[in-house]
């Protein structure tokens, strides 16, 4: 594969343009003309599972590329190579791998935590110049105590600090689902 042809799901996108960084050592180039699906921007998340447990995961919060093509490949790569709190993600390793691309939602601020709900919303969390993101529907986090908990850690706020709350919805999409 020269470059990948954005044909199937965001999730395979994500899978092939990895496949290509480990082995040519940089990120392929996207076709000039994309499917409209993947011109538009947002912020993307890229997930690695290993036998269900996550081995990297890395997104942007608002779009940095050009468009969700870019936006995928780069992430992905960073989800492999870049994530602080696992090695590097190897050539034999890939196979093992499970893929996901969460497509963010647009960010809307909430005066309170009851218009939160773990399984329908991610929360991201603000206070000055820190803050935290989680992501929807995660396994494990079953109440708002337990994401904002998590949240707030990721951003190292203590409990009590006041912080800003936003709430967005993803569309999540594995390697076995076609184009959004």
């Amino acid at each position: 594969m020269n470059n990948p042809e954005p044909k199937v799901g965001p999730a395979n996108l994500a899978r092939e343009c990895l496949e290509y960084y480990l082995k040519e050592g940089r990120l392929p180039e996207m076709p000039s003309s994309l499917p409209p699906e993947y011109e538009d921007r947002a912020g993307v998340f890229v997930s690695l599972k290993k036998a269900g447990q996550l081995r990297g995961c890395i997104g942007t919060v608002e779009p940095v590329r050009e468009n969700l093509a870019e936006e995928i490949a780069a992430n992905a790569v960073g989800a492999a190579v870049r994530d602080p709190r696992f090695p590097p993600v190897s050539r034999e390793e890939l196979e093992g791998l499970t893929v996901s691309v969460d497509i963010l939602g647009p960010m809307e601020p909430i005066k309170s935590e009851n218009d939160l709900d773990p399984r329908q919303y991610g929360v991201l969390v603000r206070s000055g110049s820190r803050s935290g993101l989680l992501l929807p529907n995660l396994e494990g986090i079953e109440t708002v105590e337990e994401q904002l908990d998590i949240a707030r850690r990721k951003a190292a706020i203590s409990p009590g600090t006041p912080v800003e709350l936003y709430r967005f919805k993803v569309t999540r999409y594995g390697e076995h689902d076609q184009q959004q």
